[in-house]
């Protein structure tokens, strides 16, 4: 087949995507480009360390500039804002539109904080990543602040922000989980060691849903002010162009793809990472999906490109290990229902997290 080939969003999926055309080389007779906002992926499970002063701020940045150089890959500096699927184009916030063959799309999500708590200027939203940690690195000395989102996210930016570098003491944080508790779908030792060092670190734990009501956050009936900031982690909303696409979208508006990571809607067109709903099972969004169904959305792009049938397909484990930094020189790791916590699991998390970036690192110096 020749033809183009638009990766949209650059995600972990599709830094696998462009790890595989450098090895393997660009499908013949096929253009690939990258549309993307940033020439760079800020690898979001090392920002808690970097807000505690274990990393640099850029220590965990992924250079997508070069990998496309490398891989042969045109970037487009841009984002998505439209898609037409039928017509085969894109829509970009620049004004422009890009013509493909075959599209695969790993943009991510948007955040949910102020559709859920209301408008305020102190709200920080985790998604874009890259958006939060400039606006986190802004804010001087912190007092108080509020962290909305009981999941793993939040509860270590909880644990992060308690213990933030270059604060003249530490801040109080409070965490609101929501109704749902904290780190629901989580096994039960995991919630009482996380439980245990919330309540050693002095963090206060909010088991309501959080609201901006009359220019206050709210917990409840329970008035969380004065805070200096909000932060919200509170999961991943499917862009509006999305559901307007006329893809096949889950009811959330996610893109609707099976086990090749492909749409049932229009053959041509893939999806990996936040804004990818599996049709066959319920995935929480989380990057390690993202990260281990990146070789499996390569091999099949690489296959449709050839015209042939995309095979290979991305089996989820079971169980996926989690670890959490605890901000203060250890970790809670979470694998099914076993748990364990300490420094040696903090060094682990370190090493797990480097190593990934290293190995994107060492093929951007090639380039």
């Amino acid at each position: 087949m020749t033809g183009t080939l638009l990766l949209v969003g650059g995600g972990h999926a599709h830094v696998a995507v462009l790890a595989d055309w450098i090895a393997r080389g660009v499908p013949a007779d096929t253009r690939t480009l990258l549309l993307t906002p940033q020439p760079t992926l800020r690898y979001s499970g090392m920002v808690p360390g970097w807000i505690v002063g274990q990393h640099s701020r850029d220590e965990a940045l992924v250079d997508l500039a070069a990998l496309t150089q490398r891989a042969g890959v045109e970037l487009v500096l841009d984002s998505c804002t439209g898609l037409d699927p039928d017509v085969r184009r894109v829509r970009t916030a620049g004004g422009g539109e890009i013509a493909f063959d075959i599209a695969s799309f790993d943009t991510g999500g948007e955040g949910r904080g102020a559709a859920l708590l209301g408008n305020d200027p102190r709200l920080i939203d985790v998604r874009p990543i890259g958006g939060f940690v400039d606006r986190l690195a802004a804010l001087s000395a912190l007092n108080h602040v509020v962290v909305a989102g009981g999941g793993a996210g939040g509860v270590e930016l909880a644990f992060a922000i308690r213990n933030r570098s270059g604060n003249a003491a530490p801040p109080q944080v409070t965490l609101v989980t929501g109704q749902d508790g904290l780190l629901p779908g989580f096994a039960s030792a995991v919630q009482r060691r996380v439980a245990a060092n919330l309540a050693r670190q002095g963090i206060a734990v909010h088991h309501d849903d959080a609201r901006i009501e009359g220019g206050a956050i709210m917990a409840g009936a329970q008035s969380l002010e004065p805070a200096d900031a909000i932060i919200t982690a509170l999961g991943s909303a499917a862009p509006r162009w999305v559901r307007e696409s006329g893809l096949a979208v889950d009811g959330a508006g996610f893109i609707r793809v099976d086990q090749h990571q492909q749409s049932p809607s229009h053959s041509h067109i893939f999806a990996a990472g936040d804004i990818a709903a599996r049709i066959d099972r319920p995935l929480p969004h989380s990057g390690v999906h993202a990260v281990f169904a990146g070789p499996v959305l390569a091999a099949n792009l690489r296959k449709l490109v050839a015209g042939e049938k995309p095979r290979a397909a991305y089996h989820p484990r079971a169980h996926n290990l989690y670890l959490m930094n605890t901000g203060d020189g250890s970790a809670i790791a979470s694998y099914g229902p076993l748990s364990a916590e300490g420094a040696f699991v903090l060094r682990l998390k370190h090493w797990i997290d480097k190593r990934w970036i290293a190995k994107y690192a060492a093929l951007a110096k090639q380039a």
